[in-house]
């Protein structure tokens, strides 16, 4: 086709691997992908804007090179780009890596980002800044087009693809998060801030929800990368973009994030209202130390998300409780998780119902020791009274703090040495430390 129509990259593996990056199925660092390839352009991020801007360029026959968000290959370098590390030194020096990595992080806000460039070998890669994000009302757009809630009958044929009975009836209510887990990629894909859906688009997904000939009156989740981040975004970041020097819930909760869930649990209550729907669940993740933060509305929020929002568990994910490894991973500490517990068991037990914490876990991060698993098991014994069976052994991502970590050895902010468990039988027995669910309190 290559004569005829470029060949584009997009979604979230190739937006994770546009520049050089550590690739942990081969356990080196790669080049971009646009180079192994071969493909004329890769659009990265969410990409809607983008995907469109190119469809016009190409049926005027215009250079989309000038377009947010993509990505293409140039013999020439490009005046006035930010100039990252090249793929060969950045492969050869994990210091120069390094250096790369924290250059192109920064440069992922859209209100603040330099076009970047990184020498392949003769030829460039030009990476220009990142598209604009969607606004409200583009997001209510985008909401209202046909969707046919079903697989595509490409897929039907092969049989019966279980996911999407939990995805179905579930609504997205925003995108991007301001965690910044350090293993997390949503902040280079899906952008560090948080941008909603209007209370009545949503409302009205609900609605025809309802009017769904499958739809047996469960809307199995309302949420988005993390449930409680709807509504709430600083307005430093309307002006100026995401800060540099500090985040948003690391190591505290930023006194300029205006948290407050009262926005959510009217939402709740309204879908909840709606004739036909039985019950509304929230299944994504929660950041329970907003929660313990709100003074406003968290305890009212909490209310009543077990009262009416619970399915029986609630997800949370402390990943580890060793101030040390969760300082690693841009994790708050683990007193925020026992405040939060009782906070939750009590309201629970004021409901009169029978419901628990699903705690996520991390064995094997960078930095973490199977004697730190040890520990880990023994506040969640003591603490949690529970050994967690959502345990995962960290897989490197392309393009987080996280991964960059495990290449280098280093604490990538201070330049220390760190543990890296590199080998399977040393990550199986981190793992096994928290394998099994055994009440003991």
């Amino acid at each position: 086709y290559k004569s005829r129509k470029p060949i584009v990259l997009g979604g979230i593996e190739a937006s994770l691997r546009r520049v050089a990056h550590y690739d942990f199925w081969s356990d080196r660092i790669r080049g971009s992908i646009l180079f192994d390839a071969k493909a004329d352009y890769l659009l990265y991020g969410m990409a809607e804007r983008s995907i469109v801007e190119l469809a016009d360029c190409l049926r005027r026959g215009d250079d989309p090179r000038r377009i947010r968000g993509l990505s293409y290959i140039s013999s020439e370098p490009k005046k006035d780009a930010v100039n990252l590390p090249g793929f060969e030194e950045s492969a050869a020096d994990k210091e120069k890596f390094t250096q790369m990595f924290h250059i192109f992080y920064n440069n992922n806000d859209p209100m603040t980002a330099k076009t970047l460039m990184q020498k392949h070998g003769s030829r460039y890669l030009i990476q220009n800044p990142p598209a604009k994000y969607l606004e409200t009302d583009q997001l209510d757009h985008m909401a209202k087009l046909k969707y046919m809630r079903d697989v595509h009958p490409f897929y039907a044929r092969q049989g019966i693809v279980r996911a999407l009975e939990t995805i179905r009836f579930s609504i997205l209510t925003h995108r991007g998060c301001y965690g910044e887990c350090n293993f997390c990629a949503i902040s280079v894909h899906q952008g560090r801030k948080v941008r909603w859906r209007s209370m009545p688009s949503i409302i009205d997904e609900a609605k025809e929800i309802s009017q769904h000939g499958r739809f047996k009156g469960i809307i199995h989740d309302v949420g988005g990368p993390t449930a409680n981040m709807y509504g709430i975004e600083c307005k430093r970041k309307d002006r100026e973009g995401c800060c540099t020097d500090k985040r948003c819930l690391y190591p505290e909760v930023c006194h300029e994030l205006p948290v407050n869930h009262s926005r959510q649990t009217t939402l709740l209550k309204a879908i909840s209202g709606i004739a036909g729907i039985k019950k509304v669940f929230v299944s994504s993740g929660l950041r329970y130390d907003m929660i313990i933060g709100d003074k406003q509305a968290g305890d009212s929020y909490l209310q009543n998300l077990v009262n009416n929002h619970v399915s029986g568990q609630l997800k949370i994910a402390p990943e580890h409780t060793e101030t040390h490894i969760l300082d690693l991973m841009g994790k708050p500490s683990n007193d925020n998780l026992k405040i939060f517990k009782n906070k939750f068991y009590h309201a629970t037990r004021q409901a009169g119902k029978k419901q628990f914490l699903t705690y996520y876990m991390i064995a094997a991060h960078p930095g973490c020791s199977e004697k730190d698993m040890q520990k880990l098991r023994n506040f969640a014994v003591s603490e949690l009274g529970i050994l967690p069976e959502q345990v995962q052994i960290f897989t490197p991502t392309p393009s987080t703090y996280s991964t960059l970590m495990y290449h280098t050895g280093r604490d990538p902010f201070s330049g220390r040495k760190i543990h890296v468990e590199r080998q399977i039988g040393g990550k199986q027995r981190q793992k096994k430390y928290l394998q099994g669910r055994r009440k003991t309190v």
